[in-house]
């Protein structure tokens, strides 16, 4: 059973002017391209197919917001890093994601980090975007694909790196492995909108 069971596609932004109104509570999600956040948001709303997952990378190239229940939206940002989008529209996304910044409605970041590349200059780079306002939840996506002891060692190296600027955990979308976890964040963070 879903804890998220009203959620639906509410709108795409190629324009801060095409942001829903800023009210309410919402949380971004944000990563590099193919390290997993449409399967992310997929696996914690439970709703296959709701933010469009593919194995290109670079697939999302506007600013999807999703309604949870009345005044309560995911958002999902397009990837970064490697892009299929020309540079032109590339551009286009760096004003987006600053007024996104700027929404009073915003409550925090769910940055997704492919647990086998570890935390990028990228990643870094939206820690930064991030403070000293927002709280971000990292999540180390496809920890399926190490055994325990690499996921524990890249876990750790995380932490390390994060110094305290972020919450994370071990994530897997396919198998399922933190999803409650981070369903549990994101609705403390939503709170009661």
């Amino acid at each position: 059973m879903s804890r998220f069971p009203g959620v639906r596609f509410l709108t795409s932004a190629a324009s801060p002017g095409q942001f829903p109104p800023d009210i309410g509570a919402e949380v971004a999600f944000a990563g590099r391209s193919n390290a997993g956040k449409s399967s992310a948001i997929n696996a914690i709303v439970r709703r296959q197919g709701l933010a469009r997952a593919s194995k290109a990378p670079g697939r999302t190239r506007l600013v999807n917001f999703f309604e949870l229940d009345a005044g309560r939206r995911l958002i999902d940002l397009p990837g970064y890093g490697y892009a299929s989008a020309p540079a032109t529209e590339r551009r286009t996304w760096a004003p987006l994601i600053d007024a996104l910044r700027a929404r009073a409605s915003l409550r925090g970041l769910f940055v997704i980090v492919d647990v086998r590349r570890g935390i990028t200059v990228g990643d870094e780079g939206l820690l930064e975007w991030a403070s000293p306002g927002h709280r971000v939840h990292v999540l180390l996506s496809k920890a399926d694909k190490l055994n325990r002891s690499e996921a524990s060692r890249a876990l750790g190296a995380a932490a390390a790196q994060l110094q305290g600027r972020a919450s994370l955990q071990l994530f897997s979308a396919l198998k399922g492995t933190g999803v409650e976890e981070a369903q549990r964040t994101l609705e403390s963070w939503l709170g009661q909108a």
